[in-house]
């Protein structure tokens, strides 16, 4: 008997650990169905206020570093919500804050930017901006708009939170001026990703080729690192009649521009993206003096850090061997600006099916990696993080002008959907990691 019995009460209890973990499986996947619903209903219900809270960030934009006024309103409105460890200041107009959930858990963070540009608005909306040559033309009011609209809902929700949320409001995403820090940078020179240190950041951006409704992201390498040089080329000055007197720098300037394009074509590997781009050129004195000095400006674009260094030594290489060509010399001043935006495989692999339960398997659009650039990278150095975008384009609207330009605007629909994805997306990571801290 018991060698029929044992088998038999062994399949029993299987069976019956299957439909325990099945029962369990059911009444979680229940409850984060209704969680969802409830997030969905509370961000639908904040439609009039995140509407208003971003247009009134819209008509008072605030440059790169001088963000006082959407710092001030940011600081208070998360007080009103009850966040705890508000700190203003960080990183110049930088706002950090906490939500401390009931449950124990790890720490994540979320962060949104808050510059505006130097761009005239020419929109004719009625929540256009009032600082005259001054414009969110990359989104920024809405990235902090649904920063908050997040902490308002979630703030309702600490004894379903397990750990703690850090909410992260940068200033001078777009670069400080000349001669200040700022940025990401700054604030993590100042601690914002330290007591508590998250174990994963989050961030979305705004993308109007991107309709609304939908989300697109990329695994690993999502935007360009992005790197300024000033070349300055030195000749020799002589009146124009006599060029073989003199070393006419402009000359030398050109054969410059036209090399420099060849170490993208000739010397990198051509499966690797890189964009050597001069953007602006000056020199010289009158039309009959041969100019003795000419400045080159630009920027470099590579989706990865070996290539970066690599182009980099390539340029000094190339403008050495011209130069020296011609009798002439050269100074480069190369800086560094923000890494590659590299969004950790493992991260976005378990954030994916969030997003695709929230906006639907169909909205969810793979592009290719792009050569702009964001300072999100440098947040990404020190913990892993994702970093997705949010389409607002809406071409039935005629809402499709681009980023950093006059006529960019944005479908107010995604703020809501903004809201919801971005909330779910913390709640479950949250949950997913909840036994380490």
């Amino acid at each position: 008997m018991r060698r029929i019995f044992t088998p038999i009460c062994a399949a029993l209890l299987l069976a019956a650990l299957l439909s325990s973990v099945s029962s369990q499986r059911m009444i979680t996947d229940n409850a984060n169905s209704l969680r969802e619903q409830r997030i969905a209903q509370a961000a639908e219900s904040l439609r009039p206020q995140l509407i208003a809270q971003r247009r009134d960030f819209h008509m008072h934009p605030e440059l790169s570093n001088r963000e006082e006024r959407t710092s001030r309103v940011v600081a208070e409105r998360l007080r009103a919500i009850g966040l705890e460890d508000i700190k203003t200041g960080v990183g110049r107009y930088g706002v950090t804050a906490l939500l401390k959930g009931t449950k124990p858990g790890p720490v994540v963070a979320v962060r949104a930017d808050m510059d505006a540009l130097p761009i005239q608005e020419v929109n004719d909306v009625p929540y256009k901006s009032l600082v005259p040559n001054v414009k969110h033309a990359c989104g920024h009011d809405a990235h902090t708009t649904i920063e908050l609209g997040v902490a308002e809902i979630l703030s309702h929700m600490r004894d379903e939170i397990h750990g703690t949320i850090k909410f992260i409001f940068q200033p001078a995403e777009e670069g400080p001026p000349l001669g200040e820090e700022g940025g990401a940078p700054l604030m993590i020179k100042e601690g914002a990703l330290e007591n508590p240190r998250p174990s994963a950041i989050f961030g979305l951006h705004v993308m109007p080729v991107v309709e609304v409704g939908q989300i697109a992201y990329n695994s690993g390498p999502a935007m360009a690192s992005s790197d300024h040089f000033i070349i300055t080329i030195h000749g020799k000055k002589v009146h124009g009649a006599y060029p073989h007197d003199g070393i006419d720098a402009i000359v030398v300037a050109a054969e410059c521009v036209t090399a420099l394009q060849t170490i993208r074509s000739r010397r990198i590997d051509t499966t690797e993206p890189l964009v050597i781009t001069i953007g602006s050129i000056q020199g010289g004195n009158r039309f009959n003096i041969i100019a003795d000095e000419v400045k080159l400006e630009g920027t470099v674009r590579t989706l990865n850090e070996d290539v970066r260094k690599k182009a980099q030594s390539m340029m000094r290489e190339t403008l050495d061997g011209i130069t020296k060509a011609y009798g002439a010399s050269y100074e480069m001043n190369y800086s560094e600006g923000a890494a590659v935006t590299y969004n950790e495989p493992s991260l976005v692999e378990e954030t994916l099916p969030t997003i695709r339960r929230i906006v639907g398997e169909k909205n969810m659009v793979s592009p290719k990696p792009q050569m702009g650039a964001e300072d999100f990278s440098y947040f990404q150095r020190v913990v892993p993080g994702f970093y997705y975008f949010l389409g607002v384009g809406n071409r039935a609207k005629g809402i499709t002008a681009q980023i950093h330009t006059p006529e960019f605007d944005l479908d107010e629909d995604s703020l809501v959907i903004g809201v919801k994805v971005m909330s779910n997306v913390l709640l479950d990571y949250l949950d997913h990691h909840a036994g380490s801290r």
